[in-house]
């Protein structure tokens, strides 16, 4: 998998996950067109130049004895609060893993982090 490495995170202050779901685009459009479901958490946040980004590894449900591997960063934060309010979500525009010989592409978004404020 890619993007998949041990995060090395700060574990003495944990910082914030997301919920993730949704669904792939279709594959083999000729053959078998199909897609695929997926849910899941990110990591905790990870710094970078101007915010932080999060990893996401999952799991697409089954369809006909296979599913696919998820594991992505997401884009950098993205505000949707008003003000000093820290509430944000991350933009994911990205691939699964190749399983019985095909792949999808997905476009998601992270739940806010926050939902009811503080």
């Amino acid at each position: 998998m890619r993007n998949c490495r041990p995060c090395h995170c700060n574990d003495e202050k944990q910082t914030h996950v997301h919920e993730v779901v949704g669904s792939v685009r279709l594959a083999e459009l000729e053959d078998d067109p199909h897609n695929h479901r997926f849910a899941g958490i990110t990591s905790e946040a990870i710094p970078v130049p101007g915010g932080h980004i999060h990893k996401f590894e999952s799991k697409t449900d089954f369809y006909e004895e296979h599913f696919h591997p998820i594991c992505i960063k997401t884009c950098p934060d993205i505000r949707v609060g008003q003000g000093n309010d820290t509430r944000h979500i991350h933009f994911i525009d990205d691939d699964t893993e190749v399983a019985d010989g095909h792949f999808h592409e997905f476009i998601a978004a992270t739940l806010i982090d926050n939902p009811i404020g503080e």
